[in-house]
């Protein structure tokens, strides 16, 4: 106990002031709390060995994950099934053109790069470039004061369908390697079955969830005391990301799913008696464990790997792919009257999301065999780190290149 009260005071204070620091730099908060953790994780190079131990804490690693499941319901809760219906057939060619292109670019560059490592290695490189960190663009539209323009919803609207794209590609790959791993043959018949679990469990949780939800708050909001619309806005998250394990998905699928369904009108009656929004409620649970997670992905970083030519090579490709990747979406803007480039930029950052697919793939194995090692995590957390760094600087140029 002693030392996951220290561990968690010191991550704390490390990922407040990486946010504040990266804030003041008009940079997204989770950047600073990610280069917070890289140092923090690689003071032995200096001779500070004391916090080795916080990279491996199963408390830790077990608080940092939940921390990922609120994140991943939160930024559920950020749109609604309407949304998705509405945001039409030009986000839905953009999304898909922007998660099909960089995971042919991001396999392309884990082939030639690191032949050795084999072709679910190489799909998991690609995976990591697909998804769209929709929180930073969006910030960046609302800061510019271009919410509004076409551009910005074709943008949040795409952000959030490859968001879902990109969850069943994590799906169809944890259990591919999942089989592999117990040494069973893997045909393209398990893919297919993986697809359409995911596209059932996400589609049936939705349509289910919409009966569901405003039954399960109505029963709840008859209950006196504290906290009831939290408890069970949690509830419901958890028992969809349990479902999600139990059939085999990642849990941030159930999660994500649980957020998509909840709308302000399933949980009304609490807000009508004064009660605060379910996003007010969730923020000081969020602001504790997310963090939490991004400055332990930033721990396991190893910087000595950057000593390796080979390796800095592979987060320089693997950057490019995740830049010039996102340009095909602007083949989605032909013909509207969009422009293009606006939209091929705004989707560049990959953020929590890439961390995410990251970490995951950092613990699966292959009979055994890491399927990925430290020093690929390194690139890609590097990859991450460019591609959330450079996408406020172009959007904004790009907004007002034509005044």
């Amino acid at each position: 106990m002693p030392t996951l009260l220290g561990g968690l005071a010191i991550i704390l204070a490390a990922a407040k002031l990486g946010g504040d620091l990266a804030t003041r730099a008009r940079q997204p908060a989770v950047l600073g709390e990610l280069i917070a953790g890289v140092l923090i994780g690689n003071l032995g190079l200096v001779g500070i060995t004391a916090l080795e131990g916080l990279k491996t804490n199963p408390t830790l690693d077990a608080l940092a994950q939940i921390g990922v499941i609120v994140l991943l319901f939160e930024v559920g809760l950020e749109s609604t099934v309407r949304d998705m219906l509405q945001v039409g057939g030009t986000a839905v060619i953009v999304a898909t053109l922007g998660v099909v292109t960089p995971f042919a670019l991001g396999w392309l560059v884990g082939a030639l790069l690191l032949p050795a490592a084999g072709p679910y290695a190489h799909a998991f490189l690609g995976a990591t470039l697909t998804a769209t960190s929709v929180g930073i663009t969006a910030r960046v539209l609302r800061d510019l004061g271009k919410s509004t323009r076409p551009e910005a919803r074709v943008i949040l609207g795409a952000a959030v369908v490859d968001d879902v794209f990109g969850l069943v590609i994590l799906a169809v790959l944890t259990g591919l390697i999942s089989a592999a791993d117990s040494g069973a043959p893997v045909a393209y018949g398990a893919a297919g079955l993986i697809v359409v679990k995911a596209v059932v469990f996400l589609c049936g949780a939705v349509a289910l969830g919409l009966f569901v939800a405003p039954r399960l708050f109505g029963v709840a909001s008859r209950l006196q005391g504290r906290g009831v619309l939290l408890a069970t806005a949690l509830i419901f998250c958890f028992t969809l990301s349990y479902v999600a394990s139990l059939i085999g998905l990642a849990a941030i699928v159930g999660a994500y799913a649980a957020g998509l369904i909840l709308e302000d009108v399933h949980y009304r009656p609490f807000t009508e008696r004064g009660e605060r929004q379910l996003g007010e409620l969730l923020q000081p649970i969020g602001s504790f464990l997310v963090p939490l997670f991004f400055v332990l992905m930033g721990m396991r970083v190893d910087l000595a790997a950057f000593g390796r030519p080979e390796i800095l090579a592979l987060a320089g490709f693997l950057t490019l792919a995740a830049i010039l990747g996102k340009q095909a979406c602007a083949l989605g803007a032909i013909g509207r009257k969009l422009d293009g480039l606006t939209i091929g930029l705004g989707m560049i950052p990959r953020g929590e999301v890439g961390l995410i697919f990251a970490n995951i793939g950092l613990g699966l194995t292959i009979q055994g065999v890491p399927m990925i090692d430290r020093s690929v995590y390194a690139a890609v957390v590097i990859m991450v780190m460019v591609t959330t760094l450079v996408t406020p600087p172009a959007l904004r140029w790009s907004l007002n290149r034509g005044g």
